[in-house]
């Protein structure tokens, strides 16, 4: 088994980015496989080299470690530009020049998924090479990917099975944007790939990803992990942790003094892996099991987090 962890240093990570980092650790130790780290930091605009530091840290911490050198996204365009080469070689993908704002106002444009946006609905699937020419004057393209029709079928081991239309509900969608930059789907399938990983365990926000992500596998002929998809974390106004919640960052409970034992503690009680009582690293790994890991969100209450980790 390999496993990985895949953050983006764009704040500093709270208690939901960390209970994702932990599971899929534990995960790894208790199959005595490996745990990768892979930095994802494509959005140049809100990564920041102190939030980095602070991210190994926070894991260092913890307790949590890695078997390799972290691989750093922002050193990778030329592998990406690679894979993108093949999909156009074998014209499955094709330069597109709409807006955002476009594609909302298309009339066949229904509601799609949310990191997506609306559907996609195949403007500029068909240009011609003249026409190619005469808007590449005016706009760099983003690249789509010509997605398949038909569901695309897994199975999540703790969410079971899945299907998804990707063509009907998404429509083609974007591996390179017009700014240059590889996107999180083609990227997250080159280095997942290229890092061998067998086993994906991340949040359930990315779940409708990944029958995009299984298509990039098969027409790229690299073979696909397993999923595992946990349930957020979530405050209390419903909504996911945010990087400035700062209540729930791990530095902020560092700076305070909290012993890691604690903070384990809290999030294997957030996990079905314990009660709350200080833990440590070793004792996860034995009691670590897929099954008992919830299938429904977690709501943290500020109140009570200060109460479990002696901060009030």
């Amino acid at each position: 088994m390999r496993g990985r962890f895949a953050p983006s240093p764009t704040g500093r990570m709270h208690l939901g980015n960390v209970r994702s980092a932990l599971l899929g650790w534990l995960q790894a130790r208790a199959a005595g496989g490996a745990f990768l780290l892979r930095i994802e930091d494509l959005d140049r605009a809100r990564c920041r080299p102190q939030f980095l530091q602070d991210l190994y840290e926070d894991l260092r911490w913890l307790g949590l470690d890695w078997d390799e050198p972290p691989l750093v996204q922002s050193e990778r365009d030329g592998v990406y530009r690679e894979a993108q080469a093949k999909l156009e070689r074998d014209g499955l993908i094709y330069p597109c020049f709409c807006t955002r704002t476009e594609i909302a106002r298309a009339a066949s444009a229904p509601h799609g998924l949310s990191d997506e946006g609306p559907r996609y609905p195949g403007t500029c699937a068909n240009l011609t090479a003249e026409q190619v020419s005469e808007r590449s004057r005016t706009r760099a393209p983003a690249y789509r990917f010509r997605a398949r029709a038909g569901e695309v079928r897994f199975v999540d081991e703790l969410m079971g099975p899945q299907a998804q239309d990707v063509q009907a509900l998404v429509g083609d969608f974007v591996v390179r944007r017009n700014d240059g930059v590889a996107s999180y789907q083609l990227a997250v399938v080159v280095d997942d790939a290229a890092s061998r990983i067998t086993h994906v365990l991340r949040g359930d926000d990315l779940l409708p990803s990944t029958p995009r992500q299984l298509q990039l596998y098969a027409a790229l002929g690299l073979p696909a992990p397993s999923f595992l998809h946990v349930p957020l974390v979530l405050g209390e106004d419903g909504k996911r942790l945010a990087k400035r919640d700062g209540a729930f960052a791990l530095a902020e409970l560092r700076a305070r003094g909290r012993p890691p034992e604690h903070v384990l503690g809290l999030l294997a009680a957030w996990s079905g892996l314990g009660d709350g009582s200080p833990v440590t690293l070793p004792a996860l790994v034995a009691r670590y099991r897929t099954d008992v890991l919830p299938r429904a969100p977690v709501v943290a209450r500020e109140a009570l987090l200060l109460d479990a980790l002696g901060l009030r």
